[in-house]
This record gives C-alpha cells, structure tokens and sequence, in this order.
C-alpha cells in the first residue's frame, strides 16, 4: 500500500500509525514514480491521532520530534521512508535508537539529519544581507533543505536592532524578524530598492575580495570544500565590483 501525506508532521504522524502494521508499506509526500502493483491510500491529517502517537513516541524518546522535523526537512526524495523506517525502529524497541549505527534504517536516518545540520552550520556564515531603503535587511537564499526558519535564531540574536528576511527563493518563502517577533511568510519574489549607501558598500566588499586574492595561490578545491560552488551566485563578494546586486 502507498501512504500519500502532505508532508506536515501530523500528517506523517497519522500516516505512520495507519501504515505501522503494513510491512510493505511506501509511505510519500510527493508525487513521484510510485512502485507498480501498489494502491495509493491519501491519509490526511488527524489531530487527535497524531498528538496520541506524538506522546507515546516521546515517551520512547524525548529528542523523537526533533529528529522527525529534521527529517522532514530533507530535499532527500526518499526522506519520508527513511523517517518511517527509523521511527517503526524506536516504537519496536521503545527507546532511542539513534546510537544503534550498525542498523540501516540509524544509519539513513542520521545521515539525513547531519546533512540538514551542516548546511544549516554553513549557511550561518554564507548569507549574505543587503540593506534596503527602509533599514530593514534582506537576504536570499537557495538551500538544498528547507532550512529558512531554522536560521532565524543565529541571525536574531547577532541583529537584534535590525528587522530582517531571509527569502528562500526556490521555495518562495521567508523567515522574518520585525524586530520584536519572528514568522514564515509565502514570498513569490522581492524587487528591493537599495539604502543610499548600499551599492558603495557592496563594490567596496567586492574591491576587497579581489583584492586580497593570491592568483598564485588559490586552491580552488580547498576553496569548493569550505565554499561550495552552488552558494556563491548569491554572495556578494562574488561577482566583478560593479555588477548590479542579485534580485531574485
């Protein structure tokens, strides 16, 4: 049988419980290239289902809903079955598991949250922020996961006086600081207009990078390992001095 969920937490959560008794169970939520022979159930949310199997799987582990929203927020495509499986191990074994790394459903799992992790550790240091007219400060982004939120705390503890966005633009949303609250809001795109001294600031920036660049000595691989390729079309450090700032 194939469980097909919105991807919500308690959705998983409902499609977990009606799916746990299925050995062959394939649970998704995306439409993809489903196994042939299989039906297709759609299991939609259910709260009080949910927030039940919530408990007892706390009960088994108290760092369980941590490890599912990491999960979750894999752009691995088989992320839902690894989530399954890994959970069908702690409600058999009532208790953590995420120190039985001999077993392949530990494993999976905890390769999946550690990716989520690094690129939440990198992205700390590779978002670059771009003042507006307004003060305000925005930031896009194209993270593997969908990690936006997730950023909000560092970035709000390190600019508490400046409201803030970090727009996740192949998601299109945003994490937003309004200088007192923090939320997520859908964001098509985003034209901004520039502080006065924004332009100068960045050319500057960019000035500075070529500037100290040893052409001698670049170790472009060394470089690609702390700063992957795919980050730097949005930093503004990367590009020629005068290039017209990135707008998504």
């Amino acid at each position: 049988m194939i469980y097909l969920y919105d991807g919500s937490h308690e959705a998983f959560l409902t499609a977990f419980v009606r799916s746990y008794g299925d050995r062959d169970a394939f649970l998704t939520s995306t439409q993809c290239q489903l196994p042939l022979g299989l039906n297709v159930v759609t299991v939609p949310a259910d709260p009080a289902c949910a927030q039940k199997a919530k408990k007892r799987l706390l009960g088994f582990d108290a760092r369980s809903m941590h490890d599912l929203d990491r999960i979750l927020r894999s752009s691995q495509p088989d992320r839902d079955m690894v989530a399954l499986r890994y959970f069908r191990l702690i409600a058999q074994k009532k208790r953590p598991v995420r120190e039985m790394l001999a077993l392949d459903a530990v494993i999976a799992a905890d390769e999946c949250m550690h990716r989520v992790a690094i690129e939440i550790h990198r992205l700390h240091g590779f978002v670059r922020f771009t003042e507006t007219a307004s003060g305000a400060l925005y930031a896009p982004i194209t993270p593997d996961h969908d990690i936006a939120d997730l950023l909000l705390p560092h970035f709000r503890a390190r600019l508490p006086q400046f409201p803030f966005a970090i727009h996740d633009v192949g998601r299109k949303k945003a994490a937003v600081y309004d200088g007192a609250d923090s939320f997520v809001a859908p964001l098509e795109s985003a034209e901004i207009l520039l502080s006065a001294d924004e332009s100068a600031w960045q050319s500057l920036w960019k000035r500075y990078f070529n500037a100290v660049n040893i052409p001698s000595r670049e170790r472009l691989k060394q470089q690609r390992g702390y700063l992957p390729v795919r980050y730097r079309k949005l930093m503004t450090e990367f590009g020629s001095p005068d290039e017209t700032p990135f707008t998504p």
